[in-house]
């Protein structure tokens, strides 16, 4: 690839892409820890269009599929592109590849998107969180073609339906409505959908094979008409993980804080095990009330992804990815090693970070791992890059 991050060579505010792709430099050598990186690609979207703060990522195989977020609109590659500017072989939410308007510019339908965001698949069904038009999609088989319609809508009773818990704003939710979703989560039979303006999750036993389906049960929630919540509750939850152990991880981003819980069949009547990111349910404090970050506070995290034995999280508002090489035990611990910044105590608001943009991250809002590859969205630098984590973090 042809852009190297590199975050200790930072002598000038500019940089000159490298024909070749190298070893990466972006690793902590001020605090003396071992570098989470080896190597690290940027992919930027077609180049007559690029990504406008893109805010899903996923990779499954070969495939990459972006949330185009800012542009209404969903790439996919059938494999990793090569270059740092490639068009993609399908685009969903739009008719042709240059167009960006919410739904396309027409009334909502099966076939367009508005403000995408999650995105979860295994290579054959392939499902979108379409956050402001209130409503999950569903595609039975992978896309193949531009503007592909959609198989399934959940939220909605059609896919000319777009209104706020199907009703419109006020509504009280019910088990088939939805309110600005923006996360999506599968392990290939079950679903579960972050419905973040409704402040609770909604899961399903089986991916729903027809339109408005009802959820089965809630995270967050007493029942499904519910509207009150409590400090224990997700308050706002942006994402949701689920790994091979059955942990559960909710990222809670109004709360700035992750919620674990051991086994995920627990979320649906007791409270997390552990939270990252705050000492206990009541505290909800930006980086906990300090004046800079720490390695175990948080500023409007929107997403964390289990990998090998620990956990990554999307630290958005302090531009880093922050690392537990085992899921915590313990309210509050500290993370271990970090991608984004050279020490703990730096934020994206501070002066080193200034001339950051071809060196460092600017507001991560979605990360997932392919092998040993972290794959992350760079929002605030409308990128996407491919890391090649060191198998320090094994």
């Amino acid at each position: 690839m042809n852009l190297n991050i590199d975050i200790d060579n930072f002598s000038s505010p500019y940089s000159t892409p490298s024909d070749e792709k190298k070893e990466s430099t972006f690793h902590l050598s001020l605090d003396g820890l071992p570098p989470m990186v080896k190597t690290s690609d940027v992919f930027r979207g077609d180049k007559g269009n690029p990504f406008l703060a893109p805010r899903g990522v996923w990779s499954v195989g070969e495939k990459l599929i972006v949330s185009d977020t800012g542009q209404n609109r969903v790439f996919i590659w059938n494999s990793f592109p090569q270059e740092e500017f490639e068009a993609p072989d399908v685009v969903l939410g739009q008719t042709e590849l240059l167009h960006t308007s919410r739904n396309a510019g027409k009334e909502t339908s099966a076939s367009t998107l508005q403000y995408p965001s999650g995105i979860w698949s295994d290579g054959n069904i392939l499902i979108i969180a379409d956050a402001w038009n209130h409503r999950v999609l569903i595609w039975n088989e992978f896309p193949t073609k531009h503007g592909q319609e959609a198989d399934i809508v959940i939220g909605q009773p059609d896919f000319e339906s777009n209104l706020t818990n199907h009703k419109g704003l006020g509504q009280i939710p019910e088990a088939n409505t939805l309110n600005w979703p923006y996360g999506v989560f599968s392990d290939g039979k079950q679903l579960w959908i972050c419905d973040t303006g409704n402040r609770r999750v909604l899961y399903f036993e089986q991916i729903p094979y027809t339109n408005f389906a009802c959820a089965d049960k809630v995270i967050g929630k007493l029942d499904f008409n519910d509207r009150d919540y409590e400090n224990n509750d997700p308050i706002w939850p942006y994402s949701l993980r689920i790994n091979e152990k059955g942990n559960l991880a909710i990222t809670d981003t109004q709360f700035y804080r992750t919620l674990i819980w051991n086994n995920h069949q627990d979320a649906f009547t007791e409270k997390a095990n552990v939270l990252i990111g705050q000492s206990d349910f009541d505290a909800c404090g930006q980086n906990q009330y300090a004046l800079f970050p720490s390695p175990s506070s948080l500023s409007w995290t929107y997403d964390s992804f289990f990998y090998k034995d620990g956990i990554l999280v999307a630290d958005t508002g302090n531009s880093r990815i922050l690392w537990f090489p085992k899921v915590p035990t313990a309210y509050a611990e500290m993370a271990e090693n970090l991608i984004g910044h050279p020490r703990f105590n730096i934020s994206s608001e501070n002066s080193e970070t200034r001339f950051g943009t071809d060196r460092q991250l600017y507001w991560p809002f979605s990360i997932c791992t392919n092998g040993n590859k972290l794959i992350l969205a760079d929002t605030g630098n409308h990128r996407i890059i491919r890391f090649e984590l060191n198998d320090i973090i094994a």
